[in-house]
């Protein structure tokens, strides 16, 4: 028999045996090969985590509600391309059927919390509120001021508002309040989501609140559409977005006696007798009524083609006292209104040297070709015994950081904040303000309608 050595381990194997015994050579490398990959694996899962557990009933819905906006966010833009990321995110929204019904209040609430855009505003180091302060301690000491608490400053944008965004841009500062002063305002206010959104959210946000039937009324005059358009709103629309969040929204007219038939009785109103009991110390007579309240407004159907830009009414404020035209005598009324809201003794949290600090809402203030937003009233005592109001007035038209370095050089700031008697020249004035409380249930069905209580000027 011949013999012959093995390759691999120079064993001396038959002839005939050779080539089986070469090839076990290769069959033992692979198996140990394959028990090797084996081990690793074995040990690989002896090292991972154990399974999660299945998922809750909320995490369900928040996938559900995360997969919608997903969704939402893959269809196809209208053509053109968007220029501006709010634009983007606002046209996939409307991609998936906002306005043709195929979406239910439900699903656009749950797109809008998801999809919603943050707004993009100056803050101030430090808080605004806290500068003007510092700066009315300086003021003569025949003067009180009384100031609302936290409020931002939002204003217009060249590229983006200016001429028609006035109202939006006192919303956001209303919110600012709402969400820094009052914790159950940052559990529902805009989804809980605990920031002011942009323009085009809350135009969105606004049409959420017609479909729910908050100001039937006055959707009807927009077209129950608001969105992109560069549309004026007013009062009305401030108070159905946050009514519709269940926020006790109040509006208070004013204006001439000849006025009054605009505004028919409604003696049911709610807010009447909260605005009476306020102006208990005027001499005019609250009446209750409802609305529209922005009947002059929506008249005008202010397009940005056709409404002259915001801020036309911007006089400056003037140290040496106010020289009182003829009618204006009865603006007074609505100086003692905001005097007597900002005071209420339930309301006031603290006072220093002759600045008082007020729990109150900020007041939406709206006349005829511009809004703005009162955070507080001054008041000087003069010597011949008579007593001289200042409005206390953020602008959307001036510029945050304007307004910043005058408050912090304590120099000038007057001109941009201080508004007297004598600048309210308009026949007819609004205001809205949020009371405390957040309804549910049966109230929130009495929110929808809105109302408003008629003051004599």
């Amino acid at each position: 028999m011949d013999l012959l050595p093995c390759p691999f381990c120079n064993l001396n194997v038959p002839s005939s045996q050779l080539q089986w015994h070469a090839n076990n050579h290769f069959e033992d490398e692979q198996e140990q090969q394959q028990l090797d990959t084996d081990l690793e694996l074995a040990q690989q899962l002896a090292l991972a985590s154990p399974s999660p557990p299945p998922p809750s009933q909320e995490q369900q819905q928040l996938d559900t509600d995360l997969e919608l906006a997903q969704q939402l966010a893959l269809s196809p833009p209208s053509p053109p391309p968007p220029s501006q990321k709010s634009q983007m995110v606002s046209d996939l929204r409307s991609e998936m059927g906002w306005y043709d019904g195929n979406c239910g209040t439900h699903e656009k609430i749950a797109c809008l919390i998801a999809l919603q855009t943050r707004s993009n505003f100056y803050r101030i180091e430090g808080g605004l509120m806290t500068l003007l302060r510092n700066c009315l301690e300086l003021e003569a000491e025949d003067t009180t001021s009384i100031l609302s608490g936290y409020v931002d400053h939002f204003q217009s944008i060249e590229s983006e508002d200016v001429g028609w965004g006035c109202g939006w841009r006192n919303i956001q500062m209303l919110s600012s309040h709402l969400l820094m002063q009052r914790q159950e305002a940052r559990e529902v206010l805009f989804g809980g989501s605990g920031f002011i959104p942009d323009i085009p959210s809350l135009q969105r946000w606004l049409e959420i609140a017609w479909e729910k039937g908050f100001d039937v009324a006055g959707s009807e005059q927009f077209g129950n559409r608001i969105y992109g358009l560069k549309k004026w709103i007013g009062t009305t629309e401030c108070a159905a977005l946050f009514r519709s969040f269940g926020f006790l929204a109040v509006i208070v007219d004013f204006g001439p006696k000849e006025y009054e038939s605009l505004y028919p009785c409604d003696p049911s109103s709610s807010s009447g007798a909260e605005v009476k009991r306020i102006y208990n110390g005027g001499k005019k007579k609250a009446v209750k009524v409802h609305g529209p309240m922005d009947r002059y407004l929506l008249q005008r159907n202010c397009d940005i083609d056709q409404a002259f830009s915001c801020g036309n009414e911007m006089s400056t404020y003037s140290g040496r006292g106010n020289t009182l035209p003829t009618k204006s005598e009865g603006q007074h009324v609505l100086t003692d209104w905001v005097w007597n809201y900002f005071s209420d003794k339930s309301s006031v949290k603290s006072y220093n040297r002759h600045v008082i600090l007020s729990e109150k809402t900020p007041l939406y203030f709206q006349h005829d070709g511009h809004s703005r937003t009162i955070v507080g009233i001054q008041v000087r005592h003069q010597r011949n015994g008579m007593q001289q109001y200042s409005l206390l007035v953020l602008d959307p038209g001036h510029r945050t950081v304007t307004l910043e370095r005058s408050l912090r050089e304590k120099a000038g700031w007057q001109t941009y904040i201080k508004r007297g008697v004598h600048t309210l020249r308009k026949q007819q004035y609004q205001l809205c303000y949020i009371d405390p409380g957040i309804a549910s249930g049966r109230d929130i069905e009495l929110l929808k309608t809105i109302d408003s209580a008629f003051i004599e000027l």
